[in-house]
């Protein structure tokens, strides 16, 4: 583990949810079209993945594709899909290389047949690799998870499988596509915005939120540095409180 010095090796968040935001407006602030910042944040992704596993982080998620991008404009839809499926087949013998385990999450169905074919090729390649989980959020949106978990919920009650006493967080849990997933234990949202958009919303219910005002292609090592630094002050406990020490 090459970690900085001084950050606490017992301190580094084992889980860090990440929102790549301002990639449009770096790449506007560069002349660029926004594609080219979208092309520009898939990089820093690829290094900042690379970069948690070697400081011992064991799983990254990234907010790649929310449901409401849909929204935008049909030219930028269409290249972040390409993107998607460009980025999972170039960087997957690396990634496999590395010991990478590759999840995606959200309504994949709704994605194109190549990209869901190459999403279905690059978890299974990964299944077994332990090194870090690398999960992509596509077309991910966690009301609507929340929303597909209670209906599967509802139909184990309706077929008489379960009854409504059994209805607890961890059944709720268990029918989240993060089934298999800790919680984040820290979020990073890059270019100054300050909100959740519609992310993990039942699994941070205890995450530590960093916000920075740095853009999601400028985000760079020494600012997960940074990052790290201010997580490793926080005081977790939990809703529960410390102890005060005896005399």
């Amino acid at each position: 583990m090459n970690l900085p010095p001084d950050l606490d090796p017992q301190k580094i968040p084992q889980h860090i949810a990440v929102i790549m935001d301002g990639n449009g407006r770096w790449a506007t602030s560069q002349g660029l079209p926004r594609i080219a910042g979208h092309r520009q944040g898939a990089r820093t992704l690829k290094e900042l993945l690379r970069c948690c596993k070697n400081w011992g982080i064991k799983a990254l998620t990234a907010y790649a594709f929310s449901t409401e991008n849909w929204q935008r404009p049909l030219e930028e839809v269409d290249f972040l899909m390409l993107l998607f499926e460009r980025l999972l087949r170039r960087e997957l013998a690396q990634m496999h290389q590395e010991g990478v385990k590759i999840s995606c999450i959200g309504d994949l169905s709704a994605l194109p047949q190549s990209l869901q074919t190459e999403i279905e090729h690059s978890m299974a390649e990964t299944v077994n690799n332990q090194a870090i989980h690398f999960t992509l959020a596509v077309n991910y949106g966690s009301r609507n998870e929340i929303t597909r978990a209670c209906r599967q919920i509802a139909e184990l009650v309706e077929q008489g499988q379960i009854n409504a006493a059994q209805v607890n967080e961890t059944l709720v849990e268990k029918h989240l596509y993060t089934a298999d997933t800790l919680a984040p234990d820290l979020l990073i949202r890059t270019s100054g915005e300050m909100r959740l958009s519609n992310f993990l919303l039942w699994q941070m219910a205890y995450t530590e939120m960093y916000f920075t005002d740095i853009f999601w292609p400028d985000f760079d090592r020494e600012a997960l540095y940074q990052a790290l630094l201010s997580y490793q002050k926080r005081d977790r406990r939990f809703g529960k409180v410390k102890p005060l020490l005896s005399a």
